[in-house]
């Protein structure tokens, strides 16, 4: 699959209102790991292992919606702040999900692309997140996205630091930066806009995720946790974003 261009925020609040069918992209904050694993009295592991269970679900359910682009946000810049032994946890779960799952997204038809800052991490998960990349890169089916080690606001902020230096270059003039412009330096260019943001266990926030992507995306809370979101769960949500008008800012 060749994504098409991705759609600016001005193109989008040019547009007049419309009912949507199926989304091409859709994004989900897994939330509520942890809460769900303690409603059981069990380790937060627990919890994390049960989501990658959903998670495996998930992408095979938007494969059979024909879903084009899947986005799911598994670590965020902000999770460096939990306790060592669970970010170990994590990593390890990370590990063991490329090599039991790689060969068969491959298969599949998946290409997996990863936004965020993942060369933090340690040199092995460095090292297989790269042949993944490498191992999926010419599939066209449908497209996988991880984000890791992700922050919108710092996505944000590299996007412009570059546009600034194109300024300063002199090979770019300020007053032609567009929201394009910005678009095309954010680490999702060429992806399909965002049409459908999902947060799991009654969060209602963005936790820096897709800020400039959200823009007019349509947004979906849950309150069931990530672990037990199933592929009812995402029909669900589908068939919630069929229903909606989308104005884009017009009548």
């Amino acid at each position: 699959m060749t994504a098409e261009p991705a759609r600016s925020v001005d193109d989008a609040a040019a547009g007049t209102g419309s009912s949507e069918g199926s989304p091409r992209h859709i994004a989900i904050i897994m939330d509520g790991n942890g809460r769900w694993a303690q409603r059981r009295g069990l380790p937060r592991i627990a919890g994390h292992r049960k989501g990658i269970e959903a998670a495996r679900t998930v992408v095979k359910t938007a494969g059979a919606l024909g879903i084009e682009v899947l986005t799911l946000y598994a670590f965020s810049s902000e999770n460096w702040s939990r306790p060592a032994s669970e970010i170990s946890d994590l990593m390890d779960l990370l590990r063991r999900f490329i090599r039991k799952e790689l060969e068969a997204l491959a298969e599949e038809g998946i290409r997996i692309r990863v936004i965020g800052d993942y060369q933090a991490f340690e040199p092995d998960v460095v090292e297989l997140i790269d042949r993944a990349i490498a191992r999926t890169e010419t599939n066209s089916k449908a497209t996988l996205v991880v984000a890791l080690n992700y922050g919108s606001q710092s996505e944000i902020t590299q996007s412009v630091r570059k546009i600034a230096a194109d300024v300063a270059a002199g090979t770019l003039k300020a007053d032609e930066v567009t929201s394009s412009t910005i678009e095309r330096h954010l680490s999702t260019d060429g992806l399909p806009p965002l049409d459908l943001l999902i947060r799991t266990s009654g969060e209602c926030r963005l936790s820096n995720f897709l800020l400039w992507q959200s823009a007019y995306a349509e947004l979906y809370f849950t309150d069931t946790l990530w672990p037990d979101f199933d592929e009812q769960s995402l029909r669900d949500a589908v068939s919630d974003f069929s229903q909606r008008e989308r104005r884009y800012g017009g009548l």
